[in-house]
């Protein structure tokens, strides 16, 4: 595994071509939004590049995604991941070799031939429009507007742990480019279906709190999902709402993804490690936010998280 600068990426980039750019499994904003910049770069310097038509994807994205994803299932040149940290985050049917991963997760577990990573940045995103940069020497007004949403969305419209300075500097240049930030944060943060609306009341009225609420918790269950009307696309960063508690010092959502599978997603505030929660069954992410899936059900899996927050954190 060789590693790049954003520099490198680009000129690796620049170098190849027939690209297939990969999601990870249940997309968010900043995989695939970062990925179908990328698209748009790439095809801007004259190469064949496509993005994965993800079967997760839901239709918040769609419109964003329908002019990048691959028409047909031909095979192509060159693999491509943005932001998927490990092997077992890309989607079935992807074929190796994996031949470049851009990434922003500490814990990448290296699985790409090159990896150009940014362990420092809030957002994909934000490494995406360095590599951009390289690439074309400048953003259009699409690219701008995609990577707006990527770093939006990976810091919670900026008000996660993780937003820096460089995040914001990147935003205020991304808008100055052409994203509509007025237009993207009333879509992405202040508009809400009433499923979602119903599905949190839930969530909340059902919050669990631990070590003198320390700890607070969150079940999201198929039945939940069922008695909301709630679809894909009303689940969308729903891990944050446990961490709301005042008190709460690590936060963890459990939502029941199939028959005995549990996906959990872990935040945490500064001196608690949400990867090293997440890598005890592993799983991985940033030190303020990570994932795991338990091929248990949402109450059991709740317990095993508990069980490895007080071996870790004995103190809480």
């Amino acid at each position: 595994m060789k590693s790049l600068t954003a520099s490198e990426c680009a000129a690796w980039l620049a170098g190849h071509d027939d690209y297939l750019i990969v999601s990870h499994r249940r997309p968010d904003g900043d995989t695939l939004c970062s990925g179908a910049a990328l698209c748009s770069a790439l095809r801007r310097r004259g190469k064949s590049a496509w993005c994965l038509r993800n079967a997760e994807l839901t239709e918040t994205y769609r419109p964003y995604m329908e002019p990048y994803m691959e028409e047909g299932s031909a095979p192509h040149a060159v693999t491509v991941t943005v932001d998927v940290a490990s092997e077992g985050l890309i989607p079935e049917g992807v074929g190796a070799p994996i031949a470049l991963a851009i990434d922003h997760h500490p814990s990448n577990s290296r699985f790409a031939d090159n990896l150009c990573l940014a362990a420092e940045s809030s957002s994909c995103g934000e490494l995406v429009m360095d590599i951009i940069r390289e690439l074309c020497g400048n953003l259009t007004a699409e690219e701008a507007r995609l990577l707006y949403i990527a770093v939006s969305t990976d810091t919670g419209c900026f008000q996660y742990s993780n937003t820096n300075p460089h995040t914001l500097r990147a935003a205020a240049e991304l808008i100055e480019m052409g994203a509509d930030n007025h237009e993207i944060n009333t879509q992405f943060f202040r508009t809400f279906s009433h499923a979602r609306l119903k599905l949190e009341g839930l969530m909340l009225s059902g919050m669990q709190y631990f070590r003198e609420g320390k700890i607070s918790a969150t079940l999201v269950t198929r039945e939940m999902l069922a008695r909301c009307a709630a679809g894909e696309s009303d689940c969308e960063d729903l891990a944050g709402i446990a961490g709301r508690a005042k008190g709460s010092l690590v936060s963890i959502m459990v939502r029941e993804i199939g028959p005995g599978v549990s996906k959990v997603s872990v935040r945490t505030k500064p001196g608690y490690n949400a990867s090293d929660i997440c890598a005890v069954f592993g799983g991985g992410g940033h030190a303020m936010a990570a994932g795991a899936t338990l091929n248990l059900p949402p109450e059991q899996a709740l317990e095993k998280l508990l069980t490895a927050v007080y071996g870790l954190y004995p103190e809480l």
